[in-house]
């Protein structure tokens, strides 16, 4: 039991939660912020609890006629989801109960509340019918990951936010380039079960050009971010995965012109390229 409650509290991208809370938590280093150590790891605990949050709650709120697990009893079904159910339910207790407690330690501004509730929002919009059968849970879940947390790391160390933020952009557009990717190889499941993905609402054939777009416009944001003040010597370790992106396109593209998929390359491409963009800035952020 315990086993299918960490797969569907999705691991690894807690992981990339932890490493874009780093990133937005650097930024306000970088920028000479007095570290809190009080609000840091309060503001971990609580954005990881609402990715678990955002997990648990997608895999209690499956569709009956979609199994949560292969070959499993409707007595297992039922407790399972239960329990995923109270995780979720005390882990959005305990987020309101970190809330309450940078409120009293004077850390709640107005900037980092709002970023709370976005979070929230997210969760709701993310796991619950009927916002859920949209088609663009991969976006809610890009934007959560790789906008939202970094911006509360970097509210919660500094108050308010920072034209520096917008870097969180292009490592958005990475990340749903990546979420995307990982819903080719379920795309035949998907249709069999009825599941609304960004995929199985517009189609492969508009769907591959656009990751493309998103691919290809996050390093153009990156060029172009020095306009806003940014040193180019803050920027340039992103385009360290340039090839990999490259490479992530290539593969895609032969893909849809027919040529035998590799999936697991091509995933662990996408997530290279998102993961270690948003590592290079982070280390860059911390160590200057």
């Amino acid at each position: 039991m315990f086993r299918n409650l960490f797969r569907f509290s999705r691991p690894l991208n807690l992981l990339l939660t932890a490493l874009t809370y780093f990133f937005g938590a650097g930024i306000a280093d970088y920028l000479g912020n007095t570290f809190r150590a009080d609000a840091f790891w309060l503001g971990m605990v609580g954005v990881l609890l609402a990715q678990l949050s955002m997990s648990l709650l997608s895999a209690v709120f499956r569709l009956d006629v979609e199994p949560l697990l292969e070959g499993e009893t409707r007595r297992g079904r039922e407790v399972l989801r239960n329990n995923a159910l109270y995780i979720s339910i005390a882990s959005l207790a305990s987020i309101t109960f970190i809330t309450f407690i940078l409120y009293f330690n004077q850390v709640l501004t107005p900037s980092a509340f709002l970023f709370l509730f976005i979070s929230v929002l997210f969760i709701i919009v993310y796991s619950l019918p009927p916002f859920r059968n949209r088609g663009f849970r991969e976006f809610i879940l890009a934007a959560h990951i790789a906008y939202v947390v970094p911006s509360i790391a970097y509210i919660l160390q500094a108050g308010v936010t920072h034209r520096f933020l917008v870097l969180a952009i292009p490592l958005t557009f990475l990340a749903f380039a990546y979420f995307i990717i990982l819903d080719f190889p379920s795309f035949a499941e998907d249709r069999k079960f009825n599941r609304v993905t960004f995929l199985t609402r517009l189609g492969w054939e508009r769907v591959v050009p656009l990751h493309h777009v998103f691919v290809l416009f996050a390093y153009i944001i990156f060029i172009v971010s020095p306009m806003l003040g940014l040193s180019f010597s803050l920027i340039w370790p992103a385009f360290l995965t340039f090839p990999f992106a490259i490479f992530q396109i290539y593969q895609l593209r032969n893909i849809s012109l027919g040529a035998p998929p590799n999936w697991t390359l091509l995933t662990s491409t996408a997530l290279a390229v998102f993961g270690l963009t948003a590592y290079f800035l982070t280390l860059t952020f911390w160590l200057r």
